[in-house]
């Protein structure tokens, strides 16, 4: 039996979506994604592309929930009016 090849043959749903909500990722995050409400059309193509639970919409507004956001940057590549940044991520703390 051969193993199959190409991304067509890949079985529909090999990573369940819900596996990402059950652990928080965003510690490990070198960036963050900041939106500027002034340019966001609220077009929602952030929320197409990424590739976690990380943005959310409340209906009125996109917002980024950062204990899932891995810091990824597809949203800020993707959005076609520049509304979000990539800005790098502090922890605060001594050292």
């Amino acid at each position: 039996m051969s193993e199959p090849r190409g991304w067509k043959n890949l079985p529909l749903g090999a990573l369940p979506y819900k596996l990402s909500l059950e652990y928080k990722t965003g510690d490990w995050r070198a960036e963050r994604p900041v939106i500027d409400y002034t340019k966001c059309t609220r077009c929602l193509i952030c929320w197409l592309f990424c590739p976690e639970p990380a943005i959310v919409w409340d209906g009125s507004n996109v917002m980024i929930d950062y204990d899932y956001c891995k810091g990824c940057g597809i949203c800020a590549y993707e959005c076609p009016v520049k509304a979000i940044s990539m800005v790098p991520e502090y922890r605060g703390g001594s050292g």
